[in-house]
């Protein structure tokens, strides 16, 4: 098929006869008192109607550094899911769904591509089960009850100006990270700065993505950190009552998420945390759910082993007591010629030097994958403008490292394509795994954040702003100062400079702010110029999605 004729995403989708979601709730041995349909293709898992099972085996799939171009971590996922299944493996897909705010933008959606897909796409990267707007209301709903105690007497005596809590939308919108509320006068509250963050970047987000069940669910949001009094104390949401009214709003949205690949694997989509502002990982809820459920669970972080990877041992592994089976790195011939220095629009072009360079910084992924005590598979993501002579190198390199390199063509076959890496991850799975974390949080944040840094990033140090240092003190005097940390920091960089690709090394990491997260069980180290509110493109995807005059969707990728 050429290039010319090639379908978009949407249309491979749209082509598709989706399996009726009882059905692929039978393959996945969800019982049907335990399926709460959301029409035909979808549906929620009610986890208080399930019973504890076997737990399966846990494929984790993580990436190297992406790149304008992209990598297709999650469409290798899926076509790797496919394949399992196919290879008579009883697997079940578990990832993020995706936020709204870089459908509209730059990056698209979280559904994989070609044919490689969770199916319905459109509904996935829009509005889904409303598992976004649930945690948007949330979060806003927490905002009103702060603004409206202070209004009403401020009986905690809360300071306006040390209000921490942020609006959220699930909406690219640069205008809003930084605003004023209650002007007007009197009537229309106390006048203060305040600011949004995007819903994939916010607390309860967070929240939600690791609570283990109602009971935890609440634990968590009555400990979120709204601010503090005129006295320096923590006030939260507990303190104002809010607790229940915000678990209330989160009572379905817990629930997993359930619908499937083009090739009927059964897929759990829920939570969608930003990797780079946030921690990167599906719902624990899902993952767990998914491993009572399969014997071969395969789920994914985001962005790279210094992001997305990271973070699933330290953070979620950590809160959920998992234990990875095997680890597949994802690669591109193009993303590594773009690491060694090739432009955007000349990476369809041979270049051999470039690739070499480019290597590096796969390198590194695989040994920060090492570094958990876990042995990594390299998939090879296919691409049309890949040379014999380019693969050649990629296999050279597997053999002198002692990596098993495999190449995929998941987006053109789907799981027929990953089949070789089905068996390459079912070996691995023949042996023994005990992951290991990088750090110890009892530690200290300090300690932590050098450990990330110079083990993963290749940094020499880390250098905290004078604002972070006074908020160091604050989070030692609240006895926070052992909780896990939760870098944000540009994905395409081992550093927190973007522009510095391949592997730099003796570098430091700036952090500029750190941010309690108690609810969530982490601190934010808030690193570079990364934003917890994105912007749209000069040229946003929003211009090219349309909806034609049958009601069909055009332009979704």
């Amino acid at each position: 098929m050429s290039v010319a004729s090639q379908p978009t995403d949407v249309e491979i989708a749209q082509a598709h006869n989706v399996t009726p979601i009882d059905e692929i709730a039978a393959r996945a041995n969800i019982p049907i008192e335990a399926l709460l349909p959301f029409g035909r293709a979808k549906a929620k898992i009610d986890i208080a109607a399930l019973e504890p099972q076997k737990r399966g085996q846990l494929v984790l799939v993580t990436a190297m550094s992406p790149t304008p171009a992209g990598e297709g971590k999650s469409t290798v996922l899926i076509g790797l899911a496919d394949a399992m299944n196919m290879r008579g493996h009883n697997s079940i897909v578990a990832i993020r769904e995706p936020s709204q705010g870089p459908v509209m933008g730059i990056k698209g959606g979280a559904a994989g591509g070609g044919f490689a897909q969770v199916v319905p796409m459109e509904d996935i990267n829009l509005h889904f089960t409303g598992d976004m707007h649930a945690i948007t209301a949330a979060t806003n709903t927490l905002a009103a009850i702060v603004d409206n105690h202070v209004h009403h007497g401020n009986a905690l005596n809360i300071d306006p100006r040390r209000v921490t809590w942020r609006r959220c939308l699930d909406v690219n919108d640069r205008a809003l990270r930084n605003i004023v509320t209650g002007l007007g006068g009197p009537v229309q509250g106390v006048p203060r700065e305040a600011g949004f963050d995007i819903t994939a970047a916010s607390e309860i987000m967070a929240i939600l993505c690791l609570a283990s069940d109602f009971a935890d669910l609440k634990q968590r949001l009555g400990r979120i950190v709204v601010g503090q009094s005129y006295d320096r104390t923590p006030v939260t949401a507990a303190d104002l009552k809010a607790t229940g009214a915000l678990a209330v709003l989160l009572r379905d949205a817990i629930n997993p998420n359930l619908v499937q690949t083009l090739g009927g694997t059964p897929a759990l989509v829920h939570g969608g945390p930003f990797a780079n502002i946030a921690h990167g990982c599906n719902s624990l809820v899902a993952t767990k759910t998914a491993l009572g459920l399969a014997d071969v669970v395969l789920t994914e972080a985001g962005f790279g082993s210094d992001l997305g990877a990271e973070k699933f041992f330290n953070i979620k592994a950590r809160a959920g007591d998992l234990n990875v089976g095997a680890v597949v790195v994802v690669a591109t011939i193009r993303s590594l010629k773009y690491n060694g220095g090739v432009a955007r629009d000349s990476l369809t072009e041979e270049n051999l030097a470039a690739l070499k360079a480019g290597l590096v910084n796969l390198e590194r992924h695989v040994e920060n994958t090492r570094k958990f005590n876990v042995e990594p598979v390299v998939a090879l993501n296919s691409f049309a403008s890949d040379t014999d002579a380019e693969r050649e190198i990629l296999r050279t390199w597997g053999q002198n490292h002692g990596v098993r390199v495999v190449e995929t063509r998941v987006w053109s076959e789907g799981g027929d394509g990953a089949l070789d890496l089905a068996d390459a991850v079912a070996e691995v799975l023949t042996q023994p795994a005990q992951n290991q974390q990088l750090y110890d949080p009892a530690a200290g944040i300090e300690a932590s954040l050098h450990t990330i840094a110079t083990e993963i990033y290749g940094a020499e140090g880390v250098e905290l702003s004078n604002a972070a240092r006074k908020d160091l003190q604050f989070l030692r005097n609240n006895g926070w100062d052992t909780l896990p940390v939760c870098v944000s920091k540009t994905q395409y960089s081992f550093s927190d400079d973007p522009a510095a690709l391949g592997a730099p090394s003796g570098h430091t990491l700036h952090v500029r702010q750190l941010v309690p997260r108690i609810g969530a069980g982490f601190i934010v180290a808030l690193t570079g110029d990364v934003m917890t509110l994105p912007g749209l493109p000069k040229r946003p995807a929003a211009e090219g999605i349309d909806l034609d005059e049958s009601g069909q969707i055009r332009g979704l990728f």
